[in-house]
Protein backbone atom coordinates (compact mmCIF):
# COMPACT_ATOMS: atom_id res chain seq x y z
CA UNK A 1 0.00 0.00 0.00
CA UNK A 2 2.75 2.51 0.71
CA UNK A 3 4.59 1.78 -2.76
CA UNK A 4 1.36 2.53 -4.25
CA UNK A 5 1.24 5.96 -2.33
CA UNK A 6 4.40 6.71 -3.15
CA UNK A 7 3.96 6.15 -6.75
CA UNK A 8 1.10 8.09 -6.96
CA UNK A 9 2.75 11.11 -5.35
CA UNK A 10 6.17 11.11 -7.70
CA UNK A 11 3.70 11.11 -10.44
CA UNK A 12 2.27 13.76 -9.74
CA UNK A 13 4.92 15.82 -9.07
CA UNK A 14 5.87 14.75 -12.34
CA UNK A 15 2.61 15.39 -14.32
CA UNK A 16 3.12 18.89 -12.79
CA UNK A 17 6.59 19.60 -13.74
CA UNK A 18 5.91 18.27 -16.91
CA UNK A 19 2.25 20.17 -17.55
CA UNK A 20 3.71 23.44 -16.75
CA UNK A 21 6.81 22.56 -19.26
CA UNK A 22 4.68 21.97 -21.76
CA UNK A 23 2.14 24.70 -21.60
CA UNK A 24 5.16 27.36 -21.63
CA UNK A 25 6.37 25.53 -24.82
CA UNK A 26 2.92 25.66 -26.61
CA UNK A 27 2.73 29.20 -28.56
CA UNK A 28 -0.84 29.63 -28.66
CA UNK A 29 -0.64 32.40 -30.89
CA UNK A 30 0.26 30.09 -33.67
CA UNK A 31 -1.13 26.84 -32.09
CA UNK A 32 2.09 25.41 -32.26
CA UNK A 33 4.98 24.04 -30.05
CA UNK A 34 8.15 26.08 -30.36
CA UNK A 35 10.31 23.00 -31.03
CA UNK A 36 8.10 20.19 -31.91
CA UNK A 37 10.59 17.38 -30.96
CA UNK A 38 10.79 18.84 -26.98
CA UNK A 39 6.84 18.93 -27.02
CA UNK A 40 6.39 15.48 -27.74
CA UNK A 41 8.36 14.39 -25.46
CA UNK A 42 6.92 16.20 -22.43
CA UNK A 43 3.38 15.32 -24.39
CA UNK A 44 3.78 11.75 -24.18
CA UNK A 45 5.31 11.74 -20.50
CA UNK A 46 2.51 13.45 -19.53
CA UNK A 47 0.13 11.41 -20.83
CA UNK A 48 1.84 8.24 -19.24
CA UNK A 49 2.22 9.98 -16.10
CA UNK A 50 -1.79 11.32 -15.90
CA UNK A 51 -2.23 7.68 -17.09
CA UNK A 52 -0.77 6.19 -14.05
CA UNK A 53 -2.17 8.11 -12.04
CA UNK A 54 -5.80 7.43 -12.95
CA UNK A 55 -5.06 3.56 -12.84
CA UNK A 56 -3.70 3.87 -9.01
CA UNK A 57 -7.19 5.88 -8.00
CA UNK A 58 -9.44 3.17 -9.83
CA UNK A 59 -8.01 0.91 -8.17
CA UNK A 60 -8.14 2.46 -5.01
CA UNK A 61 -11.47 3.36 -5.51
CA UNK A 62 -12.29 -0.24 -6.50
CA UNK A 63 -10.97 -1.76 -3.06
Amino acid sequence: MENKQASSFIFGIIAIIVGSALYKEFDFENLKFKNIGLGIIYLVVFVFSVYILVKNYKNKVRK
